[in-house]
């Protein structure tokens, strides 16, 4: 018998990105989020959802570009830090050591830290309740040589990102291989 838990925001598993972005005056900022995911393969789009009250709220408004930044579980300590103050009142990259790096193809930085980066274009923004979607076409992803495995593509047991379970407030890291997509249930 199911247990009734009633209307949550629970699913598994939610990511855990840095979004970066620029304010008005080109201070770098990054801001954890998990509510986040692909939208859309064809163009290849990836939807964030912020509170309005954010400073990267604001920025990515401005600037209409954002980038998300895959942390690996070696971050982890730097990415809740990212999530629990405002770039409003502090220099993240500063208090902890990441390099902020110019996107070449939008107005928005990346973290040379981490190992895999989208670049994205806002191209449509969707009002939901507490939370705004921004929906970011992504330009172009930057990946470490280090973390590319077979198919020449990133692979997620190198780069070990971190999950985040959004009801209980805890992160994770990544579980076992168990098979191939679109193939295993043939």
């Amino acid at each position: 018998m199911k247990k009734s838990l009633g209307a949550k925001a629970l699913i598994f598993t939610t990511p855990t990105w840095i979004i970066g972005t620029y304010d008005k005056n080109g201070k770098p900022n990054g801001a954890t989020v998990a509510w986040g995911g692909i939208v859309c393969s064809k163009p290849p789009c990836v939807g964030i959802s912020l509170r309005k009250a954010t400073y990267s709220y604001g920025n990515i408004m401005d600037k209409k570009a954002f980038t998300v930044n895959v942390p690996s579980e070696k971050y982890v300590k730097e990415t809740d830090y990212f999530g629990i103050v405002s770039g409003k009142n502090e220099d993240k990259f500063e208090k902890t050591g990441l390099t902020p790096i110019k996107s070449e193809l939008v107005d928005a930085p990346y973290i040379e830290e981490f190992s895999l980066i989208l670049e994205c274009r806002v191209i449509n923004t969707i009002e939901i309740g507490l939370h705004t979607q921004f929906i970011g076409e992504i330009l172009d992803v930057k990946s470490d040589e280090s973390v590319i495995g077979k198919n020449n593509l990133p692979d997620i047991e190198k780069i070990k990102p971190i999950l985040y379970d959004p009801e209980v407030r805890t992160y994770h890291g990544i579980g076992k291989y168990l098979g191939d997509a679109f193939s295993i249930g043939r």
